[in-house]
């Protein structure tokens, strides 16, 4: 056992399997209680089951740590403040909340149904908000705590996960809103990106060059939810962890701007903007380009 968390009480959503039973165990053993949440559904999002989330539980109690299991959908305000409640009913504050629970719906974006696009967004965005919401009003209070979100690297966009990517990119602008509005109070809010094996990147269809395991995220979220974290005034940041690899995106930013002289007109714009403002060319977009072009010459008869 270790204490770089000793003395924090810290919940973690989707903390039945993957990244998140990896959280919830290494912050148990850093020294913190921990209230371990799974709704216990698949990855698409069915068949929920609170023996998930208790199997972890006892997994912490039996290496010494302490625990208490909360079985309930987040995508909805009274699960989020259940997890809250539960914290504080049975160790009297809430220190850290980290949202890891998520659930996949791929389709491309001309095929997706509201039935694919709504959970994963509620499961998410939502998820996240939900508990975000319950926990800042405590920490606020406490004049401490810490926020952590889950998005991915797919925040850039995907191919077939237009609602995963939108929710992702919605759970960045999310935490830094949070880092914005809580600074004041002594509160701090991040997000990681990982890229680790879990079941949801078994789904992934090309082999990912940078992937580790949910441990090496598990250490990246522990070190965020410390004092140590705290101190160098870690707030408001995305970090991506891939095995040895750690990184940090940058903040949005304007890349180049121009100005007319009078009124803009479209034609003065099509003038103006490709040779002045330009564009900023999306990587992922080169990649597609370039697999492309790279099947097509496969498939060519040889000469």
């Amino acid at each position: 056992m270790g204490n770089f968390l000793a003395g924090k009480v810290i919940a973690v959503t989707g903390a039945g399997r993957g990244i998140g039973r990896a959280v919830a165990v290494a912050a148990a053993a850093e020294g913190a209680r921990v209230v371990v949440n799974d709704y216990g559904v698949s990855i698409e999002g069915g068949e929920p089951t609170s023996q998930i989330s208790e199997s972890v539980v006892k997994e912490i109690e039996a290496s010494g740590g302490e625990a208490v299991a909360v079985a309930d959908d987040i995508s909805t305000m009274a699960g989020g403040q259940r997890i809250v409640d539960t914290a504080l009913a049975r160790y009297g504050r809430i220190d850290g909340v980290v949202c890891v629970a998520g659930i996949l719906r791929e389709r491309m974006l001309f095929n997706m149904s509201e039935e694919e696009w709504d959970p994963v967004v509620a499961t998410h965005l939502k998820g996240t908000f939900t508990v975000f919401r319950a926990a800042s009003a405590v920490m606020r209070k406490q004049g401490t705590g810490t926020l952590i979100g889950f998005t991915s690297g797919n925040h850039q966009g995907s191919v077939a996960q237009a609602n995963y990517s939108a929710a992702k990119g919605g759970i960045i602008s999310l935490v830094r809103s949070a880092a914005l509005g809580l600074h004041k109070y002594g509160v701090t809010a991040n997000a990681v990106a990982p890229v680790a094996r879990t079941r949801m990147s078994a789904n992934v269809p090309m082999e990912l060059k940078e992937i580790g395991e949910p441990e090496d995220v598990a250490a990246l979220v522990t070190y965020l939810l410390s004092d140590r974290a705290r101190e160098e005034g870690i707030t408001g940041q995305v970090y991506t962890i891939a095995g040895p690899k750690i990184a940090v995106w940058a903040q949005p930013r304007e890349l180049r701007a121009g100005y007319a002289e009078g009124a803009w007109t479209p034609e003065k714009i099509a003038d103006f903007l490709p040779g002045t403002v330009g564009t900023d060319p999306m990587p992922l977009l080169a990649q597609l380009e370039a697999m492309a072009a790279a099947a097509a010459k496969k498939d060519r008869p040889n000469a």
